[in-house]
């Protein structure tokens, strides 16, 4: 099976179809700053789950990212989850420089 994953910023999302398919198999919505990509909710729909559309959609947003120079911000469960899996993706998580405390 292949997923085809591409950027929708109109609707600030990724968007994953299985070839062949006309729906969105699944997405990651995120907001995006100059500096910073958020992704704050992935879904994958029913009838794809455990077939590597949410991997694929993770994985192409973070290479993006990279190519980019963006920061990421993982709120997201799923990309969480699946950054803490995946060593060679953590150095794009966003540290804060802020130095306030409490």
């Amino acid at each position: 099976m292949t997923i085809e994953v591409r950027d929708a910023p109109e609707a600030k999302r990724y968007e994953a179809r299985v070839a062949g398919e006309s729906t969105v198999a699944g997405l990651a919505q995120y907001i995006r700053t100059t500096e910073l990509i958020a992704f704050v909710h992935t879904e994958v729909a029913a009838e794809h789950e455990g077939a590597g559309v949410g991997s694929a959609l993770v994985r192409t947003a973070l290479d993006e990212a990279r190519a980019a120079n963006l920061r990421v911000l993982a709120t997201c469960p799923f990309f969480a989850g699946w950054i803490s899996r995946h060593p060679e993706y953590q150095d794009l998580l966003y540290q804060s420089r802020s130095k306030v405390s409490d």
